[in-house]
């Protein structure tokens, strides 16, 4: 059963919300319109979000959207769970209820709410997402001491020069400025500032620096999916991966394999493998790039070079805005912004306003084929969509 996108909404995230149900709420109800759908034609709801019990001592958020509406008072919703690639898995759910003929419109909510702590608070709830008590033991900031050691490791096999995470931050910060509704739209960069100034670009962790991560925010992204049942043709999830590795960092390094993350050329190779597409078919990339590095170990891993050899796609313009295949025009995790939850849905919403051709100044010309890379933890799950018109 071919499932198709109709439509969908990002909040803006540069704004602080209020609450979980308020961002949820303006979400939904925005998808609907933008999809033109009516409530009553939706049937089922998956909902993504981390850490609403942490940030917000909030659970059970299917119950929130029964609440929205009249016509959703008894609509089946539920939440789902997998650290950053949260709102992928609350994709995937949708997806399977769909093919499998259960239901015919589906929402999927991604949402979190992040700022209402301080920094080192809001550090120490995503550190949940990673083994409690076995990794990133007594760093202040988990994540980037995480992804400090993927450097690390890149560096020891194939290499690793400043200059080309610095190009990754450029790229996207630019790709940000364009974008009505990022969190860094507004931000000023003075001259010097992805390079290695420790003033201009202070180091957070190990070769990390300020410039090199992605910051997390308050959103939500929601869309509305149909089957071909529906009778609305519109873009179609043409192919999709979904892997899952161990938990520990360490278990995943200690592989020595020709990728770093076999399992995540595989998610891809997966999705490609469904779509009947490879990667010299894609238009425009929606990349997770939490931090650099994971944008930069990422490359390779899609096809965009052999493996090890991510720089090339840096040094030859590959994923410039008018290269030959952009990554992230929407200005990604690093300049979009990063509220857990939504992202992986406001990466396929990114996708769809690419190939309809209505992403506005990030709009990558003559996009028909999109390929969105969600990862969660330390590349622990990995969930890759094709989107194809």
């Amino acid at each position: 059963m071919t499932v198709h996108v109709l439509g969908g909404y990002q909040t803006d995230f540069a704004l602080r919300a209020s609450s979980l149900y308020d961002l949820l709420r303006e979400a939904s109800l925005g998808a609907l319109e933008a999809a033109a759908v009516r409530a009553q034609d939706v049937q089922v709801a998956h909902v993504g979000n981390m850490a609403g019990e942490l940030f917000s001592g909030q659970a059970q958020l299917g119950g929130m959207i029964a609440a929205m509406d009249p016509a959703w008072s008894m609509v089946p919703a539920s939440r789902h769970e997998a650290a950053c690639a949260s709102g992928s898995m609350a994709l995937m759910a949708a997806m399977a209820d769909l093919e499998a003929g259960r239901y015919d419109v589906a929402l999927v909510v991604g949402v979190e709410l992040m700022r209402n702590v301080g920094a080192k608070e809001a550090a120490g709830h995503l550190g949940s997402a990673a083994w409690a008590g076995r990794e990133a033991v007594g760093a202040a900031y988990p994540w980037p001491a995480l992804f400090a050691r993927i450097a690390d490791e890149v560096d020891a096999r194939h290499g690793l020069r400043h200059e080309h995470l610095a190009r990754i931050a450029e790229i996207n910060h630019a790709n940000a400025l364009r974008n009505p509704l990022a969190q860094a739209r507004s931000w000023d960069f003075p001259q010097g500032c992805f390079g290695e100034d420790d003033t201009l670009n202070p180091v957070v962790a190990g070769r990390l620096r300020k410039y090199d991560c992605g910051r997390i925010t308050d959103g939500a992204a929601a869309m509305v999916l149909a089957s071909s049942r529906f009778g609305r043709p519109g873009p179609v999830i043409a192919g999709w991966g979904h892997r899952t590795a161990p938990m520990l960092l360490e278990d995943k390094l200690a592989t020595r394999e020709a990728y770093l993350f076999p399992h995540l050329r595989q998610a891809a190779v997966d999705a490609y493998t469904r779509a009947g597409v490879d990667v010299g078919d894609l238009d425009v990339i929606e990349m997770h790039d939490c931090f650099t590095i994971t944008e930069y170990a990422a490359l390779d891993h899609l096809g965009l070079t052999p493996p090890g050899e991510s720089w090339r796609a840096i040094e030859e313009g590959v994923i410039d805005f008018e290269g030959p295949l952009p990554v992230n025009p929407s200005g990604g995790l690093i300049g979009l912004g990063h509220p857990v939850g939504a992202t992986g849905v406001r990466m396929l919403n990114d996708a769809y306003k690419q190939v309809t051709g209505t992403a506005g100044a990030t709009q990558v010309e003559g996009a028909r084929t999109a390929l969105t890379l969600n990862i969660g933890g330390s590349c622990t799950t990995v969930a890759t969509f094709v989107l194809t018109r």
